[in-house]
């Protein structure tokens, strides 16, 4: 697989006006990517869980007759203008436009929504992305129908990368590797894919509730955390650890060993946050409730011999994930012990979702 498969052939009779809409998902890291190099490439493989509640709608507008403007774009969030996606927008575009060069043609008008609130401090970058990606290999698809089915998900996620690294794993699921790694041979650097080895059917209907510890925006953003690897004295040790994860993932997602799915994952999250803490310039951005929680979930598991463990992303917000046999327990266990320690007493409740899907 290499960039130049994804680059456009010239389109015949482009329409002057044509919409589409899709609905992705955000997605959760089991290994972390934190590194990358060239144009959105990741250091080490990642796998992730699809999840399905937390969700981008997208439609887009693709019209000829509109006069252009600089951006030739324009971006609605909730009904409202977005001015302030739309340097990270217009740098996808530009991006992207060699591969979908029939854009040049068109002026963008993009309405999107989250399932999720705005400001519940989930990363909405993946999802979004995704979600503008398929719209736009959507269209291309309307004018080229030769377009098989697995090219165009390989092109969604080859051109969501270029938005945001972890949105390529958000269009399909409900397991995605990114990152080419020796033992996964559909893997590459390029694109996500589905993961395609035996999985335990207890991990297929795993609950993720998303405890919303901070709200606000991260005060070190992932491109800038992403960047501090370069140099890193432990970068080379980490790349490495997650490598020998997605090996000992393998098996562990085939058994059904939820002990060491729980250590493994556990691990790669506090992981994730030593490496920012041990960057120069260091920092932090897990907060005093995280870690609140985190020690009610260790104290919950030893007292019921649950099989719940913790992840995180490159923030404060804790993802609970568990079996869907505990989730009664459960319920009761976030609401009565750990809800105190949510901004405002949020959570959310998803599980491991399919995919994108069209509108």
């Amino acid at each position: 697989m290499n960039n130049k498969q994804f680059l456009s052939t010239p389109l015949e009779a482009l329409p002057e006006a044509i919409s589409t809409i899709w609905s992705a998902p955000s997605n959760i890291a089991l290994v972390k990517y934190w590194g990358k190099y060239g144009e959105q490439l990741p250091k080490n493989t990642s796998l992730s869980f699809t999840l399905d509640t937390c969700r981008t709608l997208t439609k887009v507008v693709f019209d000829k007759s509109v006069i252009s403007n600089k951006s030739k774009f324009s971006i609605y969030l909730d009904g409202e203008t977005a001015p302030h996606f739309e340097p990270k927008v217009q740098t996808f575009l530009d991006r992207i436009i060699d591969y979908v060069s029939f854009l040049k043609s068109y002026n963008l008008t993009i309405t999107t929504s989250n399932s999720f609130p705005h400001s519940s401090g989930i990363a909405s970058s993946a999802s979004g992305m995704a979600a503008l990606a398929l719209c736009i290999v959507d269209l291309e698809r309307q004018l080229d129908p030769t377009m098989t089915d697995d090219f165009f998900y390989q092109k969604a996620s080859f051109l969501a990368r270029l938005g945001s690294g972890s949105a390529c794993r958000s269009i399909q699921g409900p397991l995605v590797l990114w990152g080419e790694h020796q033992d996964m041979p559909n893997s590459s650097n390029l694109v996500g894919t589905i993961y395609k080895d035996d999985v335990h059917t207890d991990f297929l209907s795993f609950q993720d509730t998303i405890l919303l510890v901070d709200k606000g925006e991260k005060q070190v953003s992932s491109t800038v955390g992403h960047d501090l690897m370069n140099g890193h004295a432990f970068a080379k040790g980490r790349f490495d650890q997650a490598q020998d994860n997605i090996k000992k993932l393998k098996s562990i997602l085939a058994k059904g060993e939820l002990d060491d799915f729980i250590k493994l994952v556990e691990s790669e999250a506090l992981t994730l946050h030593a490496m920012m803490m041990t960057s120069h310039p260091y920092f932090i951005l897990l907060k005093p409730n995280t870690l609140n929680i985190i020690n009610k979930i260790w104290e919950y598991r030893k007292e019921t011999l649950s099989k719940a463990c913790f992840t995180l992303d490159a923030g404060a917000n804790v993802h609970f994930l568990y079996p869907k046999d505990e989730k009664t327990q459960i319920d009761g266990f976030i609401k009565n012990n750990l809800a105190q320690y949510c901004q405002n007493g949020q959570y959310i409740h998803d599980q491991v979702g399919w995919g994108a899907k069209k509108m």
